[in-house]
């Protein structure tokens, strides 16, 4: 089976979709998490959403700090959802998480 190249443009357009409020630095750093290598047989919205909820959990909460301090990863996740949640939201997003989400 053949992979679909998807351009560029694609995962602007998923990223506008998706957190179309996102500050262009944090913007930036999602759309190239999303094009590496490992997310490349995801299609662009599925690869954006995955960067995005990564980029916030890593970047814009405690999830480090609570590692750091000894939690397990679902423990962090956990603690951090609300505060994730929060960022989707100023970032204009209509998807949010939930307790259920296991998303990387």
């Amino acid at each position: 089976m053949a992979l679909k190249t998807f351009k560029k443009a694609d995962y602007r357009k998923a990223l506008r979709r998706i957190v179309p409020l996102a500050p262009m630095l944090a913007a930036n750093t999602i759309l190239d998490r999303a094009q590496s290598s490992h997310m490349s047989r995801l299609p662009p919205g599925i690869a954006v959403w995955q960067a995005t909820v990564s980029h916030i959990r890593h970047a814009e909460t405690d999830y480090e700090a609570l590692l750091s301090d000894g939690y397990d990863r679902g423990a962090a996740r956990y603690f951090v959802l609300d505060d994730m949640n929060a960022v989707l939201e100023q970032w204009g997003s209509s998807q949010f998480l939930s307790t259920e989400d296991d998303v990387s």
